[in-house]
């Protein structure tokens, strides 16, 4: 079997985005040994002396403490063992595929990536200035902030290393602890590095999401918790178990109340905080209960009209927007249409 070029290309493409797919939501144990093979590879291909050490820490939370507290690291060079050689491999990319060609190879590799990857990072970025930082909105936040923005990501720069070549070229050293750990920080005296996530959680969007512990762990400890990408405390989840319509409503965070909602049920809800029905034909029932501080939940009750095989019905809860005024307009809103224009021959 023949291929042509271009097949090749989307071949090696292809094996690029699953590659580097893999090594972004790696969890375990750094390779040590690989990792600062290719810390030295990397500061020796930017044109660096090797560092002195390699310093290894447990999370990101944990290499902004130490970078913060120490003196004697050297200055950041993150600039020339980063930026440059990716801004070099760029430009030659575009110049040999041009800019609309560029834009099609990024578009099948790293921009395949990006959007997931991206989330995870500003999702730790978030935590790590939460935890360090607090609510502070000054200097402090401002240190570390700057932190974070000067690691090279590792294992988390894979939509950009899934689009160059990693095999012998400039980026060989980035690309050789992409493979093997998570974020590091390059100074001239001293690289910080970050062992990889020891669990990972996401749902089919790639969100965090776990419903039993933390949606994403670091080995020291440094944890965050989602549902369905929303950042909850670390407790809100253990909570959610003993929920009662009461402890629902009570629930002062708009936000959190939905999780809690989500995660209830929202049928469930409705049947067991007393909701009123406010309009019946013969579409369905339209249900609503008000929320303090949040928008009402409205939703419509639906009896399919095809039987089950043992004879039964089974009954649909629909959750419709706020401004319903009608089942045949709830139902009508969830095929995308007018009340006025949602006349089905046969329900189904």
């Amino acid at each position: 079997m023949t291929t042509t070029g271009g097949e090749e290309t989307a071949v090696s493409e292809e094996k690029s985005v699953q590659a580097w797919r893999v090594c972004a939501a790696s969890v375990g144990a750094a390779d040590r040994a690989a990792a600062e093979a290719g810390v030295r590879r990397a500061y020796r291909q930017a044109g660096l002396d090797e560092p002195e050490e390699v310093m290894w820490v447990g999370s990101p939370r944990e290499a902004v403490t130490l970078i913060r507290a120490s003196r004697d690291l050297g200055a950041s060079v993150r600039d020339t063992v980063r930026s440059l050689p990716w801004a070099g491999e760029r430009e030659r990319l575009q110049a040999e595929l041009g800019a609309a060609g560029w834009a099609a190879h990024w578009a099948a590799t790293g921009g395949r990536l990006w959007n997931p990857t991206q989330a995870l990072v500003d999702r730790i970025r978030a935590g790590v200035l939460e935890e360090l930082a607090g609510g502070d909105t000054g200097s402090e936040a401002a240190q570390v902030r700057l932190v974070l923005l000067e690691a090279v990501l590792g294992q988390h720069d894979a939509p950009w290393l899934a689009a160059f070549p990693t095999d012998g070229g400039p980026l060989e050293g980035l690309a050789a602890v992409g493979r093997s750990a998570g974020w590091w920080w390059p100074f001239t005296r001293v690289a910080v590095v970050c062992e990889r996530p020891v669990a990972l959680h996401r749902d089919e969007a790639g969100r965090l999401d776990h419903g039993d512990g933390p949606a994403l762990a670091y080995p020291d400890g440094f944890a965050l918790y989602a549902w369905r990408g929303m950042p909850v405390p670390a407790g809100f989840l253990a909570e959610l178990p003993g929920l009662t319509p009461e402890r629902i409503r009570g629930e002062e965070n708009a936000e959190l109340r939905r999780v809690m909602l989500e995660y209830y049920g929202y049928d469930r809800y409705l049947s067991d905080s007393g909701a009123r029905p406010v309009h019946r034909d013969e579409t369905g029932t339209l249900w609503r209960v008000d929320l303090d501080d949040d928008e009402a939940v409205v939703m419509v009750e639906v009896l399919n009209s095809t039987p089950e095989p043992d004879g039964t019905r089974r009954t649909y809860w629909l959750r419709v927007p706020p401004s319903t005024l009608t089942a045949r307009a709830g139902v009508a809103w969830t095929f995308g249409l007018a009340a006025e224009a949602y006349a089905p021959v046969v329900q189904t």
